[in-house]
């Protein structure tokens, strides 16, 4: 998490203000009305607080229409009254405001304010679900605060918001609809199904998607409660009691009544009893939001005890106790200025989008992934849209989707390439990844390359460089040649001497003892990578009987299903004669440890064991983690070599934290994982514990 606030927009006088104001309020009302807007969320919120920088610095000249006074969402009109108004929150955005709010609320409940409730600020559209004797009767957005528009149309349709709760009560629940990963996904399949345009994101999806009422589709949506209060009908004891109780008490009220809510999730709500307590939990939430499967812009903080929140009361656009503590921004809207289209080293062609240049999360983001020409095609991107670029701590930009209704008109179509862009021959489109024809022999260089690195064959002194002398001088047209090199034709190469010749002989001959694992991980088979080659070397222990296994079987592997079995299948088909060529060259093929899976017959039901662990080492039947730089004996292993350890002594290596997780080896720098880990409450290690802990199993 960064410490920083979001800088405000650079307001120079009231003529610029009053364009502010404007350009502010018909973003919202086209955000609230239809699910699109012209400005990305961090354009908007810079605009907002340049606004009022600038009404602070001239007070009286305030335009009634500022957004400053509103309710987000003010623009538009509702028709249903909010029987207690509906409003936003006001924003921090570094742990120097959000301390300035704890004192202002301090002042404001005559005491130091204490005892938190810290969650998730969802990114979606706020509504209220109002229920009769148990039942949903009325689904409402916020509008303006204080009436919204009748949504009852989505009753139904929207997961975590049951129709009957569990007990026959008159309340209204309020709370955020969001779009999951997903479910983000599924709609813009379906809705580019149907003819119309992606969703730019998960927020605008659930948008567009809640107040649609003639689509002939409908798509997923999930709901997650944040609050929950009496309305006029409902009796006496029970609205007092909803009034009395602490947040977290209404919380944990709502989900006993069968509501979603985050307790659930990886970032459930907590109580902190401290202001130091919610920045650790910021932190915390922080840390792990690249990981979730729904998207935030923040952290929610409330005052949790009712007493507290009635002495400190409401604004007319926000309570005064509660904050959002807002995270930098993960999309930003940018324009695609032209494609790329690089070919890999399995000879896959993947194209690139070039964008101008935007700052997402502190980083200036000029390229992001397209996936390949049929995603282009699904998502009707063109030359000269403006695009939703999504980055979320380490991961890769990735384009979303055109902002369709930015365009112009001035906007063109990209173009595919006819021939392989490396080395002009025909490209098989076959698939939804296009690859050109010669595969693997189109990038030999960069094959040859990654076979020889450190997690493959480990080949030391065999570097780009020399790959490429090699290649020039037609001493090796596959892997297989490398290990036919004679000292004599490396002698005849430029800057090789006696000594560098015979150390690369050396460890080309060692490379022939390396295991299965790292000989199928060598050979670059698309739709595996490390862990995946292991898994599979574990599991069938010989290239032979790997060779012979067919879709079914391939299945039976953890983390293999029935898109990827078949690929892997065909790819070691068509690696054939290069394996063949290898194994006559004297190259390993089985896998230390590792026993070959019975005949399918012999297996109940056709299954067999997943790729199964060393048996009998310190860490059997456990799931590990490794995370953060390693230090000590564990200094110098990569992470490959790292999750290799862990296997040979027993264990399985993971890369993800989940409740299914035994053992985080946590180093230097572990973040998000470290910080999943203790929420969950799995059992860590620092490098030396988990170097002793293995110590038998240490090269």
């Amino acid at each position: 998490m960064r410490g920083m606030t979001t800088p405000a927009a650079v307001i120079v006088d009231a003529a610029a203000y009053a364009q502010a104001v404007e350009d502010a309020v018909s973003a919202a009302a086209a955000y609230y009305k239809g699910g699109t807007s012209p400005l990305d969320d961090d354009t908007y919120d810079r605009l907002v607080r340049g606004i009022a920088d600038w009404e602070a610095e001239h007070p009286g000249q305030t335009l009634p229409g500022s957004p400053t006074g509103k309710v987000a969402g003010g623009a538009v009109e509702g028709d249903v009254p909010h029987t207690v108004p509906m409003l936003s929150l006001d924003n921090v955005f570094s742990a120097e405001e959000f301390t300035a709010w704890t004192a202002s609320l301090s002042r404001r409940i005559g005491r130091d304010a204490r005892r938190f409730s810290v969650g998730p600020k969802l990114d979606g559209l706020a509504i209220a679900a109002r229920y009769s004797g148990g039942r949903l009767t009325r689904l409402i957005t916020r509008g303006d605060g204080t009436a919204g528009e009748d949504v009852s149309h989505a009753i139904g349709t929207i997961e975590g918001l049951p129709e009957k709760l569990d007990e026959p009560v008159t309340v209204e629940v309020r709370g955020e609809v969001l779009m999951t990963a997903d479910q983000f996904a599924h709609a813009n399949e379906v809705r580019t199904g149907h003819g119309g345009q992606p969703f730019a994101n998960p927020r605008n999806a659930a948008a567009g998607t809640l107040r649609a009422r003639e689509r002939v589709y409908t798509v997923p949506m999930t709901f997650f409660g944040y609050g929950l209060l009496p309305l006029p009908d409902t009796g006496t004891a029970l609205a007092e009691r909803l009034n009395a109780l602490a947040h977290s008490e209404l919380m944990a009220l709502a989900a006993d009544l069968g509501v979603h809510t985050s307790a659930r999730t990886a970032v459930p709500d907590i109580v902190a009893e401290t202001p130091e307590e919610v920045l650790v939990r910021v932190k915390e939430i922080a840390a792990l939001r690249a990981e979730l499967p729904f998207g935030i812009d923040g952290i929610v903080i409330k005052a949790d005890l009712a007493a507290d929140r009635q002495a400190a009361g409401s604004g007319s656009r926000a309570p005064r106790w509660a904050i959002a503590y807002k995270l930098p921004a993960v999309e930003k809207i940018t324009r695609l200025l032209e494609v790329e289209w690089n070919v890999g080293r399995t000879g896959i062609i993947a194209p690139r989008g070039v964008l101008e240049p935007v700052v997402i999360d502190g980083s200036t983001i000029t390229y992001a992934t397209l996936h390949n020409p049929a995603d282009i095609t699904r998502r009707d991107l063109r030359l000269g849209d403006h695009v939703m670029v999504h980055r979320a701590g380490d991961v890769i930009p990735r384009i979303e989707a055109p902002v369709a209704h930015l365009r112009t008109g001035e906007e063109q179509p990209i173009e595919f390439p006819a021939q392989c862009p490396r080395c002009g021959s025909d490209i098989d489109t076959g698939e939804e990844r296009w690859r050109c024809a010669q595969g693997r022999n189109c990038h030999l260089v960069a094959s040859l390359a990654y076979a020889a690195g450190r997690d493959q064959l480990d080949i030391e002194g065999l570097g780009a460089t020399r790959v490429v002398q090699l290649v020039e001088a037609g001493l090796v047209a596959d892997l297989a040649d490398l290990f036919g090199l004679r000292r004599d034709q490396l002698l005849a190469l430029e800057r090789m001497g006696e000594t560098s010749t015979d150390n690369l002989l050396a460890a080309i001959a060692k490379a022939k003892e390396q295991p299965l694992s790292r000989v199928l991980c060598a050979l670059g088979v698309r739709g595996t990578g490390r862990s995946m080659s292991r898994r599979i070397a574990r599991y069938f222990a010989t290239m032979d009987t790997l060779r012979a296994a067919d879709a079914e079987a391939m299945q039976r592997v953890e983390g293999i299903g029935a898109e990827k079995a078949p690929s892997i299948v065909a790819e070691l088909a068509e690696l054939a004669p290069l394996i063949d060529k290898l194994a006559a060259a004297g190259v390993n093929m089985t896998e230390p440890g590792a026993t070959p899976p019975p005949p399918a017959d012999a297996a109940p039901d056709g299954d067999g064991p997943a790729a199964a662990p060393a048996e009998g080492g310190p860490l059997d039947g456990m799931t590990v983690v490794v995370t953060g730089a390693m230090t000590g004996s564990l200094e110098k292993l990569s992470r490959n070599e790292m999750n290799e350890l862990v296997e040979r002594a027993g264990g399985r290596s993971s890369s993800s934290v989940s409740k299914k997780t035994t053992l985080v080896v946590a180093g230097e720098g572990a973040g998000s994982k470290r910080a999943k880990a203790e929420q969950l409450g799995v059992r860590l290690a620092t490098p030396d514990e988990f170097a002793t802990l293995v110590a038998a199993f240490l090269d």
